[in-house]
């Protein structure tokens, strides 16, 4: 579950030794061992092997996995194909396609996202099934804060995309001026009418990159 194989790898070294993570790990270990448990275990770090710390552009922070079966695979709000894309996924697409025009795809993994520097962070990393925040409070919320307060530390911006009232409470750990924060109502079907549809944190991500000299990102999942 451990490694990265890129520059996380050194940066987590210390926080992968601390007492609260080696308890989550026996925690986490334990629930693989006797429930279901999303993402496979083999997945549950891929947000950071998938974008390292120095190719991180952009953080989108969701609150925790999927937690139905052929879902979750380690990156906030994508799905492995052939999976249907959940409703917030979908209304992603929808902003997508009013903000920039991308056609909506069929599917909803978002790993072309990822791997132009896109970290695709949960704040809690695995979850039961049929179970939304049964990992919360576990040790989960210490490890994912302390992600963001190294991405805090970059030197070159970085775009912090806050969508819901959750995510919203991770703000007061973005301090460094160099980077921009985003702020939307969640994208589910029971909040992107207030606020999130015509947020167009799309396109003002991609005008922050190219002001900043950073190649943009292409949104359009194929």
């Amino acid at each position: 579950m451990r490694k990265l194989n890129n520059d996380w790898d050194e940066l987590l070294k210390d926080e992968f030794n601390k007492e609260y993570y080696q308890n989550l790990r026996k925690f986490i270990v334990n629930e693989y061992n006797t429930k279901t448990i999303y993402p496979k275990a083999d997945d549950v770090l891929n947000c950071l092997r998938y974008t390292s710390y120095h190719d991180t552009k952009v953080v989108i922070l969701g609150q925790d996995p999927y937690h139905n079966p052929h879902q979750a695979h380690g990156l906030s709000f994508s799905v492995l194909k052939p999976v249907v894309p959940p409703p917030s996924l979908k209304n992603i697409y929808k902003e997508l396609n009013s903000d920039l025009g991308c056609q909506i795809p069929s599917h909803g993994e978002l790993t072309k996202w990822a791997k132009q520097g896109v970290l695709l962070l949960n704040a809690v990393l695995t979850v039961e099934e049929n179970k939304p925040g049964s990992h919360a409070n576990k040790g989960w919320e210490i490890f994912t804060d302390h992600i963001i307060e190294l991405l805090n530390q970059k030197n070159e911006p970085v775009v912090f995309l806050l969508w819901g009232n959750y995510a919203k409470q991770k703000e007061k750990l973005i301090t460094n001026p160099k980077h921009l924060i985003l702020k939307a109502a969640h994208p589910s079907p029971f909040s992107a009418y207030h606020g999130f549809f015509d947020c167009h944190h799309f396109s003002k991500t991609n005008e922050f990159l190219i002001k900043n000299n950073l190649t943009p990102i292409d949104w359009q999942i194929d």
